[in-house]
Formats: structure tokens, sequence, C-alpha cells
């Protein structure tokens, strides 16, 4: 797997104000998507995780900033990338780029932090092992 993970988005109207721009609110709803596709990309299963290993990530911080708006039809690029594996956490840099038109475009990027919790008590929970490799190999797979 890539350090850069990158996922197609086209949007709809569903994701759209009144005025056929994207709510600004939606874009952590496109990185959300990004990263479930990177964890299955790496060969993670959520439903597993939380169902064998009672372990879930969860959201603990995020900042935004907003570059320019996507509208109604535009097709996007989200990009995932790991800044930094923790032992119960993952930072990740992510950016929204519009491809419609001449040349990519930067929408919005983000830093989000993730927090993996027990699913029993919902309380910090170190990642589990096999879980933590397979994000440290997509740190490291295209580095020389």
């Amino acid at each position: 797997m890539e350090m850069l993970f990158r996922w197609p988005l086209r949007v709809y109207y569903e994701d759209t104000d009144t005025g056929g721009i994207v709510f600004y609110a939606n874009y952590l709803k496109f990185f959300e998507r990004a990263r479930t596709e990177w964890l299955r990309a790496a060969g993670i299963s959520q439903q597993h995780l939380s169902e064998q290993q009672q372990r879930m990530f969860v959201v603990k911080n995020t900042t935004i900033d907003y570059h320019a708006p996507a509208r109604l039809d535009d097709s996007l690029e989200i990009s995932v990338q790991v800044k930094k594996l923790g032992r119960a956490s993952v930072n990740f840099v992510q950016e929204a780029w519009l491809l419609s038109g001449p040349e990519p475009r930067l929408l919005c990027s983000g830093e989000i932090r993730i927090g993996c919790v027990d699913t029993t008590n919902l309380r910090p929970a170190s990642i589990p092992e096999l879980v933590a490799a397979a994000i440290q190999h997509s740190i490291t797979a295209s580095s020389p």
C-alpha cells in the first residue's frame, strides 16, 4: 500500500446546500469514507476489529481548513496519509482535491486524530499488534 492513499468521490445533491455548494461538514464525511477505504485496502476490517478484538476507532480531534468550494457533480479525490502512529492513536493528514476542470485544485485540508478504544467500556486501548503493523507498513511501503 502506498504512503498516500487516494479515494475518488463524486459530489451528489445530498452533499450540497441550496446553492449547490458542498456543505462544510460533509468534508468530514468524505474524509471518514476515505479512511475507511484506506483501512480496507490495508486489510483491516473494522467489523472484525470490533467483534473479535473489542476495539474500534473514534475521532478524537479535527482541524480543518477550507480553501475553495466543491459543487454539485464535481469529481473529487480524497487523500489519506498517516502522519503519526501512536500506541492508541493515529494522526492523519487528509486533503480533498477537485479533479473536474483544467488542473487539480486543493479544496479542503485537515488533520484528524483517531483514538482506539475498547468497545466494552469506550476507554482508550492499545491498537492491536497486527493492525498497528498494517498501519506501520502503509507508512513505510513507499519509503526508500
